[in-house]
């Protein structure tokens, strides 16, 4: 018996929900990189990208564990001398909370080319209501 080696030919993409109200933020993100990576299914490939598209909902919602909001920074730099931006998480939470659940997504992703492709699959909404009824997403109960 020959080993099952996913491809392009041969992936299933399916569509799930993830509801984000009152969860921690890094939960949320794990079981959204989890789907979007694929290593929920028995024909996982490492090396293929075989994952699902994931929907997040309520993203306003999540919560940060500790003193997280306070104490977290969102940076980016524009390259140049003095470009360093700093925003609390506090901040960003209120005015960009899809950002938030973002980037923590992509920070528990692998760094390589299946990452990014995999980061285009993933649509967070702030509020509870998404525009893709028509994919038929199913509602993934993590624990």
């Amino acid at each position: 018996m020959s080993t099952f080696m996913a491809n392009k030919g041969n992936i299933e993409r399916k569509w799930y929900i993830l509801d984000a109200a009152n969860k921690p933020l890094g939960k949320t993100a794990a079981a959204a990189a989890t789907l979007l990576r694929g290593k929920h299914k028995p024909e996982f490939t490492p090396n293929a990208d075989c994952g699902d598209f994931v929907i997040i909902i309520n993203a306003e919602k999540a919560v940060l564990t500790g003193k997280k909001l306070d104490q977290k920074y969102y940076r980016r730099h524009s390259g140049w001398i003095g470009g360093l931006k700093e925003v609390k998480y506090r901040t960003l939470m209120q005015e960009r909370p899809e950002l938030a659940m973002k980037l923590a997504v992509k920070g528990m992703l692998p760094k390589n080319t299946i990452a990014k492709s995999a980061l285009t699959r993933l649509r967070v909404y702030r509020a509870g209501e998404h525009e893709h009824a028509a994919q038929k997403p199913e509602i993934w109960a993590a624990e």
